[in-house]
């Protein structure tokens, strides 16, 4: 038997620890990780794109933002089954991939991955967790804005990830985000739009619970309504930290600022890296 027919979406969190690495990341992504990628999943992902991170806002460090991109992936089947252990060429994936995300320590230690292994480091070891999430097909929950069409304008999108400290219920931390977090942000003239959906943990393994995406009209909305406002939500009885969300930065929270159009449709848009003359 083959695979078995299985639409998933998928979010790949991807960060730049510093500015001295942006450009290297960026040439290992669109140099070698996408034809790497395409040509190994090119049957059975219907959609590849790249989004570029925007500017962290003033105080959107303290939400571990992701400061390089956002990878997403339409799947049709799940590539985590034993159908897809023998690959004829092995992705190019070097260890200072990992150091230039932060999901290793940045130092001389050379160590060589195999890309699947490699996007399971960081978290245990101190370092930033590689966060690649596995979602429905669709967003399972809307609420608010499901009115807003591309007349409305370009919309500053928040899309971010959560993880309930050590020790609390997928329940109990699911109260305080339907009962106190959501009708806060409703409230909010600033918000136009809040869609959630649970993560699939039994595809890869995920350690985070949930991706949120909030969309406001620029930097300036978002500060008022998640730092300003948002400052006045309940703190639940479980929170890791003092202020809003109440949630350690990077390994319980970590976010990305994006526009709605993707800097690369890869499947349909990719012609090799094709440097400037």
């Amino acid at each position: 038997m083959g695979p078995e027919f299985q639409p998933m979406r998928s979010l790949i969190y991807v960060d730049c620890v510093k500015e001295e690495y942006r450009h290297r990341l960026q040439n290992w992504l669109y140099h070698y990780h996408v034809p790497d990628s395409i040509s190994q999943f090119a049957p059975y992902v219907s959609k590849y794109c790249f989004y570029n991170a925007l500017p962290t806002p003033p105080e959107g460090e303290r939400f571990g933002t992701i400061r390089q991109q956002l990878t997403e992936h339409y799947w049709m089947v799940n590539p985590f089954t034993e159908h897809f252990k023998n690959k004829a060429l092995t992705e190019y994936f070097p260890c200072d991939v990992l150091k230039w995300q932060g999901n290793i320590p940045d130092d001389d230690l050379e160590v060589n991955f195999e890309g699947d292994e490699a996007r399971s480091k960081g978290g245990h070891n101190g370092c930033a967790p590689f966060i690649f999430a596995f979602l429905p097909l669709c967003w399972e929950e809307d609420f608010k804005g499901k009115e807003r069409t591309i007349e409305n304008g370009p919309n500053y999108r928040w899309n971010f990830v959560m993880k309930y400290p050590e020790g609390t219920s997928m329940e109990e931390g699911d109260k305080w985000f339907y009962e106190k977090m959501i009708p806060a942000f409703q409230e909010m003239p600033e918000v136009t739009r809040i869609l959630t959906s649970k993560v699939i943990q039994s595809i890869n393994g995920c350690a985070f619970h949930r991706v949120v995406e909030m969309w406001f009209d620029g930097p300036n909305a978002w500060y008022q309504a998640a730092v300003v406002k948002a400052k006045n939500i309940e703190k639940p009885s479980w929170a890791s930290v003092d202020a809003f969300p109440y949630l350690q930065a990077t390994f319980e929270f970590d976010g990305i600022f994006l526009t709605d159009y993707a800097a690369s449709d890869n499947m349909s848009q990719y012609r090799g890296y094709l440097a400037m003359r």
